[in-house]
Formats: structure tokens, C-alpha cells, sequence
């Protein structure tokens, strides 16, 4: 019975993270082609990395936030970055995708059994603070003198202006705010689904 139990959850949690990556690819793609602030676009692909995190555990997020990477690098999202230097582009992207997933599920998992909706308000802004602090990171890593001319096109007196404002603050706050507003549907799916499988080992 426990066997059988174990196989059915495996199950599940294998037909959900391929659900949730289908989201994320899809997400991702529409969000480059038509939901664009300033120079990037808006990621709309955090609150189902979020909910991976909190159905299926820190490495479904690590996962998720991968696959995220991949479609910002294959939508031509970061085109102006391979521009200049490919391998930080890769790096940045893919390190950002991995940690917001990582660190979200650390948060959850720490929070869980304290509080569920606490859990998932706490993953839901660390997601976002994540994605975008390693992305600046990034940019001073690999692209400082870049990001320094761009922004004295732009009219800002220093990089660091440019870029907490000009390059990644909309776009960072439009997501924080997504999640935050989306974190009480996240708590209510995840009440839903451990009702079901309660009940489903009722019936057993």
C-alpha cells in the first residue's frame, strides 16, 4: 500500500512539473513577444515556479527556473546582451533562472510548517528579489562598461542609476506586485490538491 502510495504521488509529481514546464515555455515566449518594459520583457513565469516549488519540491524549482533561462535565451530576450558577451549572457541567465527557483524552494520549505500562506507570500517575493538581484550582479560582472554607456545615452549620471531605474525597476516591480496579488490563488490550489489527496487515501 505505502509502494503503491509512492508510486501514485511520483506520478503526479512528474504529470504536474511537465504541466509546469509547458507553462513556463509558453509564458515566457508570449511575455517577449508582447509584454515588454523598457528593454526587456516581463516575466510572467515566476508565480507556476512558485507553485512548483510548493508541489513539488526545491529541485522542481531549480528545474523550472532552468527552463525559464533557456526560453529568455532562446526568445531573443537577451539579445542585446549576447550582443556583447555570450557567455556572460548564458551565465547571468541561466544562474538567475536556477537561483529564483532555488531559493524560493529554500524559503518555502522553511516557512511550510510555520505557516502555508506565509510559505508561499515569502517564496513569491523572494522569486522575484532573486531573479533580479543576481541579474544585476551579473550585469556588473559582465557588462559594467556596457550598462555604463548605455545609461549616459539614456541621460543618468551613473551606472547604478541606470540601473536599479532605467534597466530593471518597472520591470521588477510589475512582478513583485503579480506575485504578491497571485499568492492567495497559489495558497488556495494548494489547500485544493491536499484536500483531493486526502481524500483519495480516505477512499483507499
Amino acid at each position: 500500500m505505502k509502494f503503491k502510495s509512492k508510486n501514485r504521488m511520483s506520478t503526479e509529481t512528474l504529470a504536474l512539473g511537465a504541466i509546469l514546464t509547458a507553462l513556463v515555455i509558453v509564458l515566457q515566449f508570449i511575455a517577449a513577444m508582447l509584454v515588454r518594459l523598457g528593454l526587456f520583457s516581463v516575466s510572467l513565469v515566476l508565480i507556476p515556479i512558485v507553485i512548483g516549488v510548493a508541489t513539488c519540491g526545491i529541485g522542481m524549482g531549480a528545474w523550472l527556473g532552468f527552463v525559464f533561462g533557456v526560453v529568455v535565451l532562446l526568445s531573443g530576450d537577451a539579445a542585446a546582451f549576447l550582443a556583447v558577451d555570450v557567455l556572460g549572457t548564458v551565465v547571468t541567465v541561466l544562474v538567475k533562472g536556477i537561483a529564483c527557483g532555488l531559493c524560493a524552494g529554500l524559503v518555502y520549505k522553511l516557512l511550510e510548517k510555520l505557516n502555508r500562506y506565509v510559505a508561499v507570500f515569502a517564496a513569491a517575493i523572494v522569486c522575484p528579489v532573486v531573479n533580479t538581484g543576481v541579474f544585476l550582479i551579473g550585469g556588473v560582472v559582465f557588462f559594467l562598461d556596457t550598462l555604463t554607456e548605455w545609461g549616459k545615452s539614456f541621460g543618468y549620471d551613473d551606472v547604478a542609476s541606470y540601473m536599479f531605474f532605467g534597466l530593471v525597476g518597472f520591470n521588477f516591480l510589475f512582478e513583485l506586485g503579480v506575485n504578491i496579488v497571485l499568492s492567495p490563488i497559489v495558497v488556495r490550489l494548494l489547500n485544493m490538491r491536499k484536500t483531493k489527496s486526502n481524500a483519495k487515501l480516505l477512499n483507499k
